[in-house]
């Protein structure tokens, strides 16, 4: 009996040291990935500082996140977030498809770039969909159905988010607004699993399209006219006119969003 006691007391000690060391190297697993195949998708800078681990819950937490703009914008980044929180379904980091039980983006701080003929989040979805078609194309002349890792996201929650509208006009200054809660369940689980690009792409249309909507359009209308009614008494009288003209210019451009949100919106 004794015997069988210490047996039992040491398949213990062995299985929670065994637990241990699969859930600490998920922060390794975690960052290598997002910093080596990020930019690999994206085609621009992906970056998370550190990963932190909760032994006894199985999750992990990014921080300090940064998703970096496309070539031909300024602006540092197109998103930055503290921290986010991700639950992992550990069984699944050795099969074909990784299941990722939550991800919880905390205050996501977003900047909306304008060109002449596109913005930095339609550049972004651009090459995701580049990254994907090159991805398929890849594994269909290796001769392979499946296109390797996939992933599951069950739920995923952006809250407290806040986009800065970047304009030339501006000189410099930028106007912000909040952005409504995203939402996203069972990201990628109708064919068993998306590619990494897929679900990136997903989420970053959901963000782009939160991001153009009537209720964030409105809001930075009320924003850019607080700003420039400020900027208008501080001017001189020759000043002025040009300040009106920027403000006519802006107005243009975010009415513009909304037109485009109504193609999104009506789809």
């Amino acid at each position: 009996m004794k015997k069988l006691a210490i047996a039992i007391g040491v398949l213990i000690v062995v299985v929670i040291v065994l637990l241990v060391i699969g859930v600490s190297n998920l922060g390794p697993i975690i960052k290598t990935a997002v910093n080596t195949y990020g930019p690999k998708i994206t085609k621009t800078e992906v970056v998370v500082g550190d990963v932190g681990i909760s032994i006894f819950r199985g999750e992990a937490k990014l921080k300090n996140f940064r998703l970096g703009n496309p070539k031909g914008f300024k602006s540092p980044y197109a998103v930055s977030v503290g921290a986010i929180h991700v639950d992992v379904d550990e069984g699944s980091l050795t099969g074909d498809t990784i299941i990722i039980d939550k991800i919880e983006v905390s205050a996501p701080e977003i900047i909306y770039e304008k060109s002449l003929t596109t913005d930095n989040f339609q550049a972004l979805l651009k090459n995701l969909q580049r990254t994907a078609t090159a991805e398929k194309a890849s594994h269909k002349k290796a001769g392979e159905d499946s296109p390797g890792k996939k992933i599951w996201i069950r739920d995923l929650l952006i809250e407290n988010g806040s986009v800065r509208l970047i304009e030339t006009v501006l000189k410099g200054q930028s106007i912000s607004a909040k952005i409504p809660d995203i939402h996203l369940k069972d990201l990628g689980r109708e064919n068993g699993g998306a590619s990494p690009a897929g679900v990136f792409e997903i989420v970053l249309a959901a963000v782009h399209k939160a991001v153009i909507s009537p209720e964030v359009s409105n809001a930075l209308k009320e924003s850019l006219k607080d700003q420039l009614d400020k900027d208008i008494k501080a001017a001189g009288e020759d000043a002025q006119k040009q300040v009106e003209e920027a403000q006519k210019q802006l107005e243009t451009d975010i009415d513009a969003l909304k037109d485009q949100a109504k193609g999104l919106f009506g789809n």
